[in-house]
């Protein structure tokens, strides 16, 4: 019987024996690393393969049989299939920029068909960093792109494309797999395929209103031709903080404390036996060693008609501050299937769930006395001296620890489309699109009650005067509908290669958003610390006479018509033309809709004949472009159709009615802003492709400003302003290679940018925010305020001086600066005192690979930006610890020109000035990785195809100038740069591995 099996089973087998056997392999570039999608065909059998994102293959071919290996931007290779598991060595084509491919808006093309300015990062470039959000793996890496990290966990960064464009909006415009989206940290990084950034007016103008402020494309991956091919990737990190900033501990504030007093006129404070305490309160509510940890689960399956990927992922990642932590969930699911010759159906979807934290910051612990123990003798948290900063900064530990885990809040975002693409005739295809963004928030909080003790008075306190408990809960739901329908019509024609766009967008989005509070009863039982009760129907707890309940809502929807034609001659001459008619609900009917468009040529001089027996010059090509872009951005929604607000009321008989006016005079002839936009650059590569560089000069200027005037007895929209960003970006690699074991590379990039406010409304209208001014001739979001020229020495250097009727001042009080010249100094000698904008942003990056060790580093830095320190300055008249800086202030003629005399009583020396600006200049050792693939002969005898395993490190080193935790500082679009000493970057170590089976 099992003679009869063996015999029927060797039967069934040998059709496929004579056909051919399973040859497997792996095709790697000359660093070693995988080529996803390679295409493989056996010569002889006319079977197909394509290798998976690691760079593996599995094909049926007979042994001895060529198989050929081929892919865009390689040179293709013949070779006799084995049955050992092949490696197999692809080496760069020498015109792989010309072949190289991107994404583009609606569509792809290749790079040498491009007039404009578009960077290409690969997934690799982001998938093993620690980062929650994707975005913040690409700070460095491009030109032109400016990213300022906030340490919080599941936090947006600050994200600029070539400057600040406007006063309501920064962040650029992403599209995940085709849908406008307004940020990607739903986004697993290991399902990233690449990014691409979009810079300049020849390819952000087919995105009209929504491109001013530059555009990031995301592709998700899909499925490779190929067996089913499982990918596992996990990684455990530790963060920590670096830079700590320098504080009194107890012995030197006493010191400086004491002679405060003394400067005031007060006696020594006389309650230090009962804060004799030596507290470093960072210490007190800092999370040592918190740690993140990743787990992504990839599995994939691929065939000539259907394509299926799907992706899991985890993230787990605490705060450096106790009881903070950040979960978020990820998945990616998308199938493509090819129905007919000509039929392309498919569906994606793109989400997460997270669970966010309750974040905190240092603020209060670089504030809060050192003086001060913790806790007193029975465990009670101790209230702050009430001569010390009682009333304004509660217990940092009791703030952490009391109210541990009272906010649970959670976010929930969906992407999804499906798509058909129908190919009419040759060259001709339609691509019809429906698109979903669906996102959910909700929320619910408890505020506990809970004592402190009183030392100077031996009694107990509610924490921060509140007696009574509460509830809060919010829920917002948020969804955008878009449908794309779009036709590409691509010839080539003896030395003609053209292909054209046309398209028709709409787009629907609606906002709902509820939220409201409730008490407890006076005298009643506290709502208990428990989240089964944290709802604003708690019964019997809550009082509903407290009960507050508001509501948010807003919808608006906008229609497109688009169009483009690429164009290139023989290869040598390239023009691109785009062309986009938006139109919006949120403007009145007259000014509904508005035109934005582009032009751009360039010229690849290498393939003119008189180039031809040059052998420096892979590629030279000259490009410029010039477009108007758009800008829908507003404070409000629908600033055409202002709202109404009370206004006064009236009397009929004995009824008192109220009455409602428009919050603002209406203006029906806003229109959206405008951005004109114009580059010209230079792209090369040299000397056999190893050496490649780019450099461009660009232009953007925003006119017709959406600007609310406020005028005190008028208030009103209007289109006026003006600001300028323009500068250089230059970017630059080398990459050789030694032998076939050792490879190398370098690269870097700098971007010089100048920002300046041409205009704001009328001559003289300036718009504050704190010590940052939008104002007219100045960089947008300038810091304000007066100029130390030292300080004073004696009462005969101040009556030598100007006067100054900015408040009482004497010897060891700041001299300000009488920057008109009038004799005198008032408020008219406020002027600009720092920039936020860097002059320049720069990164670079080293990488090597030996064997099967690769090493890489990446630095980035910024500098000629200033910072304005909004912490630690006696900003506020309440006693606050100290800087370390202060034990340098002035105690008589001669000691000090720069650090005043200890007087937080006045208000003198807390004006805004220089003396809060800090050097904002930096540079950070961003990423170190070792790493170490497997040989893959090492592998074979196993079930796994690729083995890497790897050692990072992140953010270890930063060389800077300021006293906070980081010189990072992020903000709205005329508000940023300051440092409020809130939250630091943290340095990140970890370990991971990555396998494929």
């Amino acid at each position: 019987m099992r003679n009869f099996i063996f015999s029927f089973l060797a039967l069934l087998l040998l059709p496929a024996y004579m056909s051919g056997q399973a040859i497997k392999g792996k095709v790697v570039d000359g660093s070693g690393l995988g080529i996803p999608g390679a295409i493989i065909v056996a010569q002889e059998s006319k079977t197909t393969a394509e290798t998976d994102f690691d760079g593996n293959f599995t094909i049926n071919a007979k042994t001895g049989e060529i198989l050929k290996i081929s892919m865009l931007g390689f040179d293709a290779v013949s070779v006799a299939a084995t049955s050992d598991l092949m490696n197999i060595n692809l080496k760069e084509s020498q015109d792989t920029a010309l072949k190289e491919v991107v994404v583009i808006g609606y569509g792809t093309a290749k790079k040498r068909d491009l007039t404009g300015s578009i960077v290409k990062v690969q997934a690799k470039e982001i998938a093993d960093k620690p980062n929650p959000n994707p975005i913040v793996s690409v700070q460095g890496k491009v030109a032109g792109l400016s990213i300022v990290n906030s340490g919080k966990p599941g936090e947006d960064p600050d994200v600029r494309i070539r400057g600040t464009v406007s006063r309501y909006q920064t962040k650029p415009l992403y599209v995940v797999d085709g849908i406008f989206c307004d940020d990607i940290k739903f986004m697993n990084a290991s399902d990233i395929e690449s990014m691409e950034i979009l810079k300049d007016a020849s390819s952000l103008a087919i995105f009209g209103v929504r491109g001013a402020n530059g555009v990031i494309i995301v592709t998700s991956k899909r499925a490779k031709n190929g067996k089913t091919t499982v990918n596992y990737n996990t990684s455990i990190g530790f963060k920590n903080i670096t830079d700590t900033p320098s504080l009194t501990n107890a012995s030197q504030f006493r010191t400086l404390y004491d002679e405060q007093r003394s400067n005031q006129g007060l006696a020594p404070y006389s309650q230090y036996a009962l804060f004799n305490a030596d507290t470093n309160w960072i210490d007190q509510i800092k999370n040592d060693n918190a740690t993140i940890i990743t787990h992504n689960l990839s599995v994939s399956n691929g065939t000539d008609k259907n394509k299926f990927y799907l992706g899991l992922g985890y993230i787990e990642d605490q705060g450096l501050i106790d009881y903070e932590k950040y979960k978020k969930f990820t998945f990616n699911i998308n199938n493509e299937t090819q129905l007919t010759e000509s039929i392309k159906i498919g569906v994606a979807m793109n989400g997460y769930t997270s669970s966010l934290p309750q974040l905190h910051n240092f603020e209060s612990s670089l504030r809060a006395t050192p003086i001060v123990a913790p806790r007193n003798a029975e465990g009670i948290y101790n209230q702050l001296p009430l001569e010390i900063g009682a009333a304004q900064i509660g217990n940092p530990l009791a703030n952490v620890e009391g109210k541990q885990f009272t906010q649970l809040n959670e976010e929930t975002k969906y992407i999804a489309n499906a798509f058909a693409e129908i190919k009419i005739i040759e060259g001709l295809k339609f691509r019809g699109s429906y698109l979903s963004d669906n996102s959910y928030s909700k929320g619910r909080g408890y505020t506990p009650v809970f004592d402190v003790y009183v030392s100077e008075t031996d009694q107990l306190t509610p924490y921060g005067g509140n007696a009574l408990t509460n509830v809060n809960q919010f829920k917002n739901d948020f969804k955008r509908a878009q449908q794309d329908y779009n036709f590409t019509y691509n010839k080539v024609f003896g030395k003609h290669d053209f292909t054209l766009l046309a398209g028709y967008n709409r787009l629907e989005e609606n906002f709902e958003g509820l939220n409201g509070t409730v008490k407890q009863f006076v005298g009643g039982e506290p709502i208990p610390y428990d989240k089964r009760w944290w709802y604003l129907n708690v019964y019997p707890y809550g009082d509903p006479t407290t009960r507050f309940a508001n509501s948010d809502q807003w919808d608006r929807s906008s229609v497109s018509y688009l169009a483009r034609i690429l164009y290139n001659y023989d290869g040598k001459y390239i023009v691109n033309a785009s062309f986009r008619r938006d139109g919006s609900s949120e403007l009145s009917e007259e000014n509904r809709f508005q035109n934005f468009w582009s032009v751009g040529a360039a010229w690849d001089i290498v393939k003119e004949d008189f180039m031809k027996d040059q052998t420096i010059f892979n590629q030279l090509k000259v490009k410029g472009s010039y477009g108007i872009l758009g800008n829908q951005y507003s404070s409000i929604h629908y600033p055409a159709y202002p709202a109404y607000t009370t206004g006064s009321s009236a009397i009929f008989g004995e009824s008192v009615v109220p009455a409602y006016v428009l919050a603002y005079r209406n203006n029906p002839n806003l229109q959206w802003e405008t951005v004109t936009s114009y580059e010209a650059g230079l792209e090369m590569k040299l000397l056999d492709n190893r050496l490649s560089f780019e450099t461009a000069y660009f232009n953007k200027t925003t006119k017709d400003l959406l600007t609310f005037v406020d005028l005190g007895s008028e208030k009103f929209y209007t289109n006026a302003g003006e600001i300028e960003n323009k500068g250089f970006e230059f970017t630059a690699s080398w990459n050789d290679e030694i032998n076939d074991d050792l490879s190398y590379s370098i690269s870097g990039n700098a971007t010089t940018l100048k920002n300046v406010v041409k205009s704001v409304y009328e001559p003289g209208f300036q718009v504050f925010d704190g010590p940052s001014i939008l104002t007219a001739g100045s960089p947008i979001g300038s810091f304000y305020g007066y100029v130390v020229d030292g300080v004073y020495q004696s009462y005969a250097d101040v009556l030598a001086s100007a006067p100054s009727s900015l408040g009482d001042y004497g010897p060891g009080d700041f001299k300000y600066k009488d920057v008109n010249g009038d004799g005198k100094i008032n408020t008219d000698d406020r002027t600009i005192i720092g920039n936020p904008t860097p002059d320049v942003m720069y990164g670079f990056s080293l990488s090597a690979t030996y064997k099967q060790f690769s090493l890489s580093l990446d630095f980035q830095g910024v500098y000629g930006n200033e910072i304005y320190r909004d912490w630690g300055n006696g900003s506020t008249f309440a006693p606050f610890n100290y800087r370390t800086e202060r034990l340098d202030r002035w105690t008589g003629a001669g000691t000090s020109n720069w650090e005043p005399r200890l007087n937080d009583g006045s208000g003198y020396n807390k004006l805004a000035s220089t003396y809060m600006i800090e050097d904002g200049s930096y540079l950070r050792l961003r990423n170190v990785q070792l790493a170490y693939d497997f040989d893959s002969k090492f592998l074979e005898k196993t079930f796994i195809q690729s083995l890497r395993l790897f050692l990072n490190s992140q953010n270890p080193i930063t060389w800077a100038h300021n006293s906070g935790f980081t010189p990072e500082a992020g903000g709205s679009p005329i508000s940023f740069g300051k440092d409020t000493g809130g939250y630091p970057l943290p340095a990140i170590t970890s370990i991971g591995l990555n396998a494929t089976f």
